[in-house]
């Protein structure tokens, strides 16, 4: 029998969540992530309705392993570096690209505290999920853990504010105890790709209380950004080595391959 571990609460009553944001928006109104123009949510309806209201911005194909960008016309298939070197993770589903202006959306929630921002970039994300053509729901989600020295700097994990009303749109239990960092790694941002794979290199380990159940289990990782997929890659791993199925990322915003 495997162990139950506890879901992440779902915080205050919907009336008092109503109430607090309705008092919030009258102290401090709100402006638009992309134009700067003053709203009542995270994009003014010019922005929603011109770069979200349209399909969504993943469009084209993707290689279903990594998500890098196919050429245009191609069918949906792994891209030569997946089949030649495949990583950890089976696939990967992005809302977008880490571009111009949903770029914008990552860096002011990431960077300048705009929580907000994460219920925008979880609802992009559940409609690329949503929209991918025979894509199974994992069993569980889990958001890419942040080192402590980090978490304290930042003060939030931008993974698990996004993780949140992901998991409760698509219906999928959250835990974010799932897996730990257990050792603090420099930014991957700052480092080349040879660095970046020796960095993470046992950097995380799955829980004890968490063993049993990811044993058997088709785990979702959630992410802000996928660069390299070197961070991906290693967490994949290690939920592999305890028994994991199957891993899927599911990012908001992929970087463009250079």
């Amino acid at each position: 029998m495997r162990p139950v571990l506890p879901l992440l609460p779902d915080g205050p009553r919907p009336w008092l969540r109503r109430t607090a944001g309705a008092l919030l928006r009258t102290l401090l109104p709100a402006t638009c992530a992309v134009c700067g123009l003053p709203g009542d949510g995270p994009l003014c309806p010019g922005c929603q309705q011109q770069f979200v209201a349209t399909p969504a911005a993943a469009g084209g194909p993707r290689c279903p392993c990594c998500a890098n960008p196919l050429p245009a016309g191609t069918v949906a298939r792994r891209c030569g570096r997946c089949l030649a070197h495949g990583p950890a993770f089976d696939a990967t589903i992005v809302a977008t690209d880490y571009a111009a202006p949903f770029d914008r959306l990552v860096l002011q929630l990431k960077f300048g505290g705009r929580l907000a921002l994460a219920g925008l970039c979880a609802s992009l994300l559940r409609d690329a999920v949503l929209e991918q053509p025979g894509f199974l729901l994992p069993d569980l989600l889990c958001p890419v853990p942040l080192g402590r020295r980090r978490l304290a700097e930042r003060g939030f994990n931008q993974a698990l504010e996004i993780a949140r009303p992901l998991a409760r749109a698509l219906g999928v239990g959250l835990y974010p105890t799932l897996v730990a960092r257990v050792r603090d790694t420099p930014a991957q941002s700052l480092l080349t790709p040879a660095e970046r794979q020796r960095n993470l290199r046992l950097a995380f380990t799955v829980t004890p209380g968490a063993l049993l159940l990811v044993r058997g289990c088709h785990v979702g990782i959630v992410d802000d950004v996928m660069t390299s997929g070197q961070t991906l890659d290693q967490l994949a791993a290690t939920l592999k080595r305890h028994g994991a199925v199957r891993v899927s990322n599911l990012v908001f915003a992929r970087t463009p391959p250079h």
